[in-house]
């Protein structure tokens, strides 16, 4: 993501750029005014970094904001509005990743309105800073800016973002020849550029300036103690094309065959970024070789390291590294590595998802037989490194659905990422992310014609709409599940589709309607003699039709769950139908009879040794005999209920010490 290069230890360092960093401070606080009522303008200044890639424009606003961040107590926070590749990133991914750094929670499947309303609305009152690197346009990066003008936004472009009123570029080229040539000595050391100091100028010179290109000349120099300075600028003279490019080429015909091959196939990993593993398997070497390259690559400036055993490619060389794939590489060698890639991505993944089952388990077990390099000593750390590889995996489930020709590898890859995050997060932290997955899922579908998997993600969204309020699109995705599942010919999809639509209605309050889909969804598990799916359908028939008034359907279909669930074993299950049951009959007007069925579910309750539901059904046969008129009975049911949830409450504090202690 940084243009300007890193030192060969690792470490950051800024040079030159003084008079950009004085002039962007003093637009902080010029006045800046609204066009249209001549009054401070209600947003957040935008300071505009311009520049071409490879200038050291992101380092410039690094540099910026660094100095910045105490004047903005609020935090500073950053997204990158543009690929390694050069693809605009969406301006809804931006706002989640925002949102994230946020800690604000993001409804599952909101679009880039609501997003990026909610991001401005976590800005709001922060006084905050807001880095926005490599914005493509105004209308990518003005959704983002925040509604305050305490906040700055600090914005990386090539160009002028036209259509965001009162911003000035500030716009980079090349450094001044002092700067580059400290830039090129954290490589060469002081003692090359001392010797021969005309010839550092006339290198920094055939390098534009560009930090980029110095950077790479240097890593070239470190790796080549015997050359001189001289002797690279007289083969940077002798090549055609811009400094940044001429630069790479000598840099890279200038590595051994093999990790040049592995530089290569790194433009092939998702966001720019790959650790040991995923360059081992885009290259089929060891893991250990491949983290002795990557090693090698920060000392040349070819990498940066990004922190958790992760490397980062600079944006600007990842098209050069895709042109030496198309020069050097042919189509099989680049699909298998990207195959290699995903399939080791998904081994992971189902290591990460095992180290949460028990010890002896058959996915336990079959950790132990992966190799030591696949597998995590224990949750926290297989929760860590899905934490820290988050962004890169998400990022993979994407590449692999837009390949077109690794459908399978992707619904593999997609499939273990959704059992590891919901195993590590659950599914309801995980939800926004869970969302987009069954997005992907959704779109191989659809392009292979898989119809068991369109039903599954369809209600899959389904009910993720639904709980996120989205009612109408809910309903939209049931029915189309419906359509699958019967297209499928899969019982389980058709019967879970139409509950599904039957619960939606009945979130609608369209009584008719739901008892209706429920009704269907009866049928077809009678049918198929699944009980326990038939008990809990008589349950919702039952109240629905509650709802509506019809109690005499409402009595009998909570009867026939009571009987339903008192077959299956489940008693709360059947002392909860008897409980509904008896509030119908009341509503019928039949008190009498509701006291009776409410005494037989405080039983059934009371042999299921559930506490709580045995004291909710004595509360409620208090208030049944407060209304047939025999307060002193209804006190008595009272005082037994509240001694049942004293003796949960003093069983739950002897647990609570036991396990201190």
């Amino acid at each position: 993501m940084t243009d300007q290069a890193v030192a060969a230890a690792g470490s950051r360092q800024f040079f030159g750029r003084q008079r950009e960093l004085k002039a962007l401070r003093a637009d902080i606080e010029r006045t800046g005014l609204d066009t249209l009522t001549g009054r401070k303008a209600p947003r957040a200044r935008v300071l505009l970094i311009a520049g071409k890639p490879g200038s050291g424009r992101t380092s410039l606003a690094e540099e910026l904001t660094a100095s910045l961040a105490d004047r903005y107590p609020g935090g500073v926070f950053r997204a990158r509005l543009t690929e390694p590749g050069g693809d605009p990133v969406p301006t809804a991914r931006a706002a989640q990743e925002l949102l994230a750094a946020l800690g604000v929670a993001e409804p599952p499947g909101a679009g880039e309105e609501e997003l990026t309303e909610l991001v401005r609305g976590a800005l709001a009152g922060r006084r905050a800073l807001l880095l926005l690197d490599d914005a493509v346009d105004a209308e990518q990066a003005d959704p983002l800016i925040p509604d305050d003008p305490d906040c700055l936004v600090v914005a990386v472009s090539r160009g002028p973002l036209t259509g965001i009123p009162d911003v000035r570029p500030c716009t980079v080229g090349g450094l001044d020849p002092k700067s580059a040539i400290e830039l090129l000595t954290t490589f060469t050391g002081t003692v090359k550029v001392t010797v021969d100091p005309q010839a550092a100028e006339t290198l920094v010179e055939e390098c534009g300036g560009l930090p980029a290109a110095v950077v790479l000349a240097g890593g070239w120099l470190a790796g080549r103690p015997k050359a001189s300075v001289a002797d690279l600028a007289k083969r940077l003279r002798a090549r055609a094309g811009d400094p940044l490019t001429r630069a790479f080429l000598l840099a890279h015909e200038a590595l051994p065959q093999p990790a040049a091959r592995i530089l290569r196939f790194l433009s092939l990993a998702p966001l720019g970024r790959a650790d040991a593993h995923t360059a081992s398997a885009l290259a089929g070497c060891s893991v250990s070789a491949a983290a002795t390259t990557l090693a090698d690559f920060v000392r040349l400036g070819l990498v940066r390291e990004a922190g958790e055993g992760q490397y980062e490619l600079p944006g600007h060389l990842v098209p050069l590294l895709r042109a030496g794939l198309e020069e050097h590489d042919r189509p099989a060698e680049v699909q298998l590595a990207r195959a290699r890639m995903l399939e080791r991505t998904v081994r992971l993944l189902q290591s990460c998802r095992a180290v949460t089952e028990p010890e002896g388990s058959p996915a336990r077990r079959r950790l132990s037989g992966l190799p030591r390099a696949l597998r995590f000593p224990t949750t926290a750390t297989g929760a860590e490194w899905l934490r820290s590889r988050q962004p890169f995996l998400l990022a993979s489930a994407r590449l692999a659905v837009a390949d077109g020709e690794l459908d399978t590898l992707a619904r593999r890859l997609i499939a273990s990422l959704v059992r590891a995050l919901a195993a590590h997060r659950g599914a309801e932290a995980a939800a926004p992310e869970l969302y987009g997955l069954h997005r992907l899922v959704l779109d191989v579908a659809e392009r292979r014609g898989l119809h068991r998997e369109r039903a599954a993600a369809l209600l899959n969204l389904g009910d993720l709409d639904a709980r996120t309020g989205r009612t109408g699109e809910a309903l939209l995705r049931y029915r189309a599940a419906l359509d699958a599942g019967r297209a499928a010919n899969d019982p389980y999809a058709v019967g879970r589709a139409m509950e599904s639509v039957g619960g939606t209605y009945q979130e609608l309050g369209d009584w008719h309607r739901a008892g209706d889909w429920y009704g269907r969804a009866l049928a077809q598990r009678l049918a198929r003699d699944e009980r326990a799916d038939q008990a809990r359908l008589y349950a919702r028939l039952g109240a629905v039709q509650t709802y509506a008034g019809r109690y005499g359907e409402a009595l009998r279909n909570w009867r026939a769950a009571a009987a339903g669930y008192r077959r299956l074993g489940d008693l709360p299950g059947h002392a909860r139908a008897l409980s509904e049951a008896a509030r119908v009959q009341e509503y019928a007007g039949r008190p009498e009879e509701s006291l009776r069925t409410c005494e037989e579910a405080v039983e059934w309750a009371r042999r299921a040794q559930d506490t709580r539901l045995q004291a909710a059904l004595q509360l409620r046969l208090a208030d049944t005999l407060d209304r047939l008129g025999d307060p002193a009975a209804a006190r008595l049911h009272r005082a037994a209920a509240e001694r049942l949830l004293e003796t949960e409450s003093s069983a739950y504090e002897i647990r609570s010490g036991s396990a201190e202690d």
